[in-house]
């Protein structure tokens, strides 16, 4: 695992073994999953904030982390999460 950034007060943690990023608050985690494809793509496919975190800007941190990092990396990118979809298209 590898922290990323820190947005919104906390860190956002790259734990590629599990495709994901996380952005903890105490024992509850939000997380984007993604899975790397064919020819240098990847698809991001489920966004998660715990109702507990949620209405912080979480959601959105982690897309634009996500997104940052996919580019970073030259990676052609697919959204079949919804929230992700909408973000790519403002």
């Amino acid at each position: 695992m590898r922290v990323i950034t820190a947005d919104h007060g906390r860190d956002i943690v790259h734990d590629a073994q599990r495709q994901c990023f996380i952005a903890y608050c105490g024992q509850s985690e939000a997380l984007l999953e993604y899975v790397l494809l064919a020819k240098n793509g990847i698809n991001f496919h489920h966004t998660f904030v715990p109702e507990s975190m949620r209405g912080r800007g979480i959601a959105e941190a982690l897309v634009k982390t996500g997104l940052a990092w996919a580019q970073q990396h030259n990676l052609r990118v697919e959204a079949s999460c919804w929230y992700v979809r909408r973000l790519l298209h403002n």
